[in-house]
């Protein structure tokens, strides 16, 4: 074998080896930008992390109070290190019956100078209660446009299914406030059930 076939064997291993680390580059990407969306169907379908697959607005007015227990529900918040916002909930706890509906705000501002979409991603902890606890209207549904300098109160209303077990007697309710600037969806509802301050 001549100097000359081995530098064109080793050209070729090198374009090979281009091609194939290029393609996992792509690949990884792909799967990344499909992550997102790939979590939230799955979340949906299984009723992981406050998304459940059925109505909960029909449910709720179906639904029967179970008076005889009560349920305590802690209400947290974080907000994401790139957002400049205050955003913590107008109340961190209340007690409730399973069945009964409540109706709660989260106060949020923009502290940045322009205008931000914004998107809470909620999390319920214990995880076995997740599919329990129902959410018919949620700021956390649609993405969120805050003018600069802007304050508001944005609504959950929930219910906690009575078929929860037993030994489930308290509950967190928290929201992961992200900047969703750049990313906007082509119609949120910007502005559904906020109370502008």
């Amino acid at each position: 074998m001549t100097d000359g076939q081995r530098k064109d064997g080793v050209v070729k291993k090198n374009k090979r080896m281009t091609l194939i680390l290029a393609g996992g580059v792509l690949f990884m990407f792909g799967f990344s930008y499909l992550l997102v969306p790939i979590y939230n169907i799955v979340c949906k379908q299984i009723g992981f992390n406050g998304k459940g697959a059925n109505s909960a607005s029909v449910m709720a007015a179906d639904m029967r109070v179970d008076t005889s227990r009560t349920i305590k529900v802690e209400f947290a918040t974080v907000v994401n290190s790139a957002l400049d916002f205050k955003f913590t909930p107008l109340y961190r706890t209340v007690e409730m019956h399973p069945g009964e509906t409540r109706l709660v705000y989260f106060y949020a501002e923009n502290l940045t100078g322009k205008g931000k979409t914004i998107q809470a991603v909620p999390s319920v902890t214990p995880a076995d209660a997740a599919r329990f606890l129902k959410k018919t209207e949620c700021f956390c549904f649609t993405q969120q446009y805050f003018y600069k300098g802007e304050k508001a109160d944005m609504p959950v209303s929930f219910f906690i299914d009575p078929a929860i077990p037993n030994n489930i007697k308290e509950i967190t309710l928290s929201y992961t406030l992200f900047d969703a600037s750049g990313y906007e969806k082509k119609q949120p509802q910007f502005r559904k059930g906020r109370i502008n301050l």
